[in-house]
């Protein structure tokens, strides 16, 4: 029994048994065909509904224009597919050599190790087999001398390349080449049977450029092929490692082009939300902690203040009750009949009162010398009384000193004769002095500034003209109805001290009412001078 009778059945044939196969097939059916078919276009006429498909539809003739279609009598106007897909090889054993994908584009002689076998060490069966032996000296001989002959000329023709005057290469020599031809006869060859040429190398003009351009890029060859890639035997997948390669579908939350309904639970999941764990920083914390700190210590601050502020409002209030105390208590004595101790405080609070007096006046006059110290161009009140304006001084009722009938003149008209330095400042540009002197001094200037004139406002005045012009409204000797006009003022208006006797009726209602409310005029002195200590 052979070996191929225990083996299964190939499950993929080798290329010869394809062949093989084929040929029995059309044998089969060449011996039961009967009758030799063959097809051929329908007449004219009757080619309603039929396209012709293949080559033997046409026959041996053209396209039919009847038919509207796209036709290709003879594969003529179909453009060519170009593929680059590799017919299927098979080994000895049946399957299929996927090493042809490696070797494409490659030489025959290139080694390429595409299989698991030509990674492993070969195995040395017989130390004396051919392969394995050294050449002998003859082959190395062989090949050094091929080799120095190719390399000198390569070298020698880099060389010849490049210098400026280039000899002509020589010939080789000459080759005979017998042949038969294949028409034989009298009529043929000179009835000759065999025939022998002699070739020649033809001789090339070393002075002739050159026919073709060879500096065009040429594309590279296809590169070594890539190391082959060794996977491990299949094994049949777990569960567990289906479950861990379902990649989920990409779920956007800004994009949803097709409009699917998706759930909410596969929404988060793809958003990623609970493989993240939430981190939230200690600064937050520190500023936690940091913002309580600074609310309680607020808070004891205004806490504090306010007892301060509570113990000082019950000091207050425990002076002012102490000061009625001693009030109350001088008004009993007052009133009992004893004058030593109330006189005593009486008088105190006099000369307390003067001592304030007088510190008040020393504080404006020392006001007053600081002022004057630190901007001496301030006027004083002379000079503001000087620099009021004529209706001002009129209706004040002060006399006016500046009462000369001469004509006023520009004094620095009169000093030309020392030069321009004397007249104008002594040349200094800056100082305005041009309005120093006032205009129209004279008795009348207030009685003509402010009455109007005859002609031009007669109109305007209308029927009250005349009675404008006898009222001398402005006139400082002017008096009040019932005043005595026996007497006439000199200088501004002077006032009496007491023309009505209020401060004697104040004192005596002082006195009269002191036994009721002794204490009103001391309490009241008290709080104004209180209240000047706390504005000082």
């Amino acid at each position: 029994m052979s070996l191929t009778s225990f083996l299964p059945a190939p499950t993929q044939l080798s290329q010869d048994q394809l062949e093989a196969e084929e040929r029995l097939r059309a044998q089969k059916s060449l011996s039961t065909a009967l009758v030799a078919s063959r097809r051929e276009p329908p007449p004219y006429g009757h080619r309603k509904g039929w396209v012709p498909r293949s080559l033997e539809d046409f026959g041996d003739g053209g396209a039919f224009p009847e038919i509207h279609v796209a036709q290709f009598p003879l594969e003529m106007g179909r453009k060519k597919k170009t593929s680059n897909a590799l017919a299927v090889q098979v080994d000895a054993e049946g399957k299929i050599k996927y090493d042809a994908i490696a070797r494409q584009g490659q030489g025959k002689e290139k080694v390429i190790f595409s299989k698991y076998t030509d990674l492993l060490p070969k195995e040395v069966l017989k130390d004396d087999a051919q392969e394995l032996q050294r050449p002998d000296e003859e082959a190395v001989r062989e090949l050094t001398e091929k080799t120095r002959s190719a390399l000198e000329k390569q070298v020698s023709q880099k060389i010849a390349a490049a210098m400026p005057v280039r000899a002509a290469d020589k010939q080789a020599p000459a080759q005979y080449i017998r042949y038969t031809p294949s028409q034989q006869g009298v009529a043929f060859n000179s009835g000759a049977k065999q025939r022998v040429i002699r070739m020649v190398e033809m001789q090339k003009d070393p002075m002739e450029p050159p026919r073709f351009k060879i500096n065009k890029k040429i594309p590279r060859g296809p590169p070594s092929p890539p190391a082959p890639v060794m996977h491990s035997p299949s094994r049949k997948m777990t569960v567990k490692e289906q479950q861990e390669w379902k990649i989920p579908p990409c779920i956007s939350n800004w994009k949803n082009a097709k409009g699917y309904t998706i759930p909410l639970d596969k929404r988060l999941a793809a958003d990623g939300r609970g493989l993240q764990t939430v981190h939230i920083n200690e600064n937050f914390a520190k500023l936690a902690e940091a913002l309580y700190i600074a609310d309680r210590k607020a808070r004891e601050a205004v806490e504090m203040r306010a007892q301060v502020e509570k113990k000082m409002a019950q000091k207050e209030k425990e002076k002012k009750e102490e000061k009625l105390r001693e009030l109350a208590q001088m008004a009993r004595d007052q009133r009992a009949g004893i004058k030593s101790h109330g006189d005593k405080g009486g008088e105190d609070n006099e000369a307390r009162e003067r001592d304030m007096i007088r510190h008040d006046r020393r504080k404006d006059r020392q006001h007053d010398r600081n002022i004057s110290r630190a901007a001496p161009d301030k006027r004083s009140k002379l000079q503001r009384d000087q620099d009021r304006d004529v209706s001002e001084l009129i209706a004040l009722g002060k006399p006016n000193p500046r009462t000369s009938s001469e004509a006023q003149y520009d004094q620095r008209l009169f000093n030309q004769s020392k030069g321009m330095d004397s007249g104008f400042a002594g040349g200094e540009d800056e100082t305005y002095n041009v309005y120093d002197q006032p205009f129209r001094s004279g008795r009348d200037m207030a009685s003509n500034i402010y009455r109007p004139t005859k002609n031009v406002d007669k109109e305007a005045y209308a029927d009250d003209f005349d009675s404008l012009m006898q009222n001398n409204r402005f006139a400082p000797d002017k008096e009040f109805s019932g005043s005595d006009h026996g007497q006439r003022r000199e200088g501004p208006v002077q006032f009496e001290e007491d023309p009505f006797g209020l401060d004697k009726f104040l004192e005596q209602a002082k006195q009269h009412g002191g036994s009721k409310r002794p204490s009103t005029s001391n309490r009241s002195k008290d709080d104004y001078h209180d209240k000047k200590r706390r504005k000082e």
